[in-house]
């Protein structure tokens, strides 16, 4: 894969081992301003990968450093993600500037960037996630649109449940304490339910916890390989 190197001032030491990947949109209008901005000493904002519509892909920050990505997240007991993930920044305008699906051109330069982050590192499925998972009662990208079954169906990402599911009888507590569990951090309960969902179930998003959302929470839950 070409990566062309555009290097961002904004990074430091890492405090953990890489164990995740973390997935944005960039929620800006064209691949130029998103790139100024990530490279902005001002901004204090960077990624270590930038993929544009047309599947070019910048390196910004080299792996072994910590790129300021993800703020103030938390994902399976890590509070510092930035220090512990990859971030991949993905061209979309996002839900604020005209939302729209992910080209065919840029998930095909996309899909072997996670695929070879993840073998580098050894990262889990599990542990390949968007922004609004680590960041649930702050952010929505990569958002409902993003085709996480292109990377589910390579085993690169967890795939959602979609047969032979089991509606356990969970209280709407019992659903909150097993998102835990899983990953997530629910300290906003409403936007917890809303990220699951825009990630597992984005056909509907509506922040209610009904028997789908229970049976596929505990699919994920059951062991599987990872």
């Amino acid at each position: 894969m070409d990566i062309t190197r555009c290097p961002s001032p904004n990074f430091d030491e890492r405090q953990l081992p890489v164990s995740m990947i973390v997935l944005h949109y960039t929620g800006m209008p064209d691949a130029e301003g998103a790139l100024n901005r990530l490279r902005s000493p001002e901004a204090k904002v960077s990624a270590h990968y930038l993929v544009d519509e047309q599947g070019e892909v910048f390196q910004l920050v080299d792996e072994e450093k910590r790129a300021w990505h993800s703020g103030r997240s938390y994902w399976r007991g890590i509070t510092d993600v930035n220090s512990a993930s990859v971030g991949i920044e993905i061209v979309n305008p996002g839900h604020e500037f005209g939302y729209r699906p992910f080209p065919d051109e840029q998930m095909a330069s996309v899909i072997p960037l996670v695929a070879d982050i993840k073998e580098r590192h050894g990262i889990g499925r599990g542990n390949v996630v968007g922004h609004s998972d680590v960041a649930p009662a702050r952010k929505e990208d990569p958002g409902e649109l993003f085709p996480w079954w292109e990377l589910a169906k390579r085993r690169l990402a967890l795939p959602s449940p979609s047969r032979d599911l089991m509606d356990p009888y969970w209280t709407d507590a019992g659903f909150l304490l097993a998102l835990e569990r899983f990953g997530y951090e629910v300290t906003d309960t409403q936007k917890a339910v809303i990220a699951f969902q825009r990630r597992f179930r984005p056909d509907l998003i509506d922040g209610i916890i009904d028997g789908e959302c229970r049976a596929k929470l505990l699919a994920l839950l059951l062991p599987r390989p990872q």
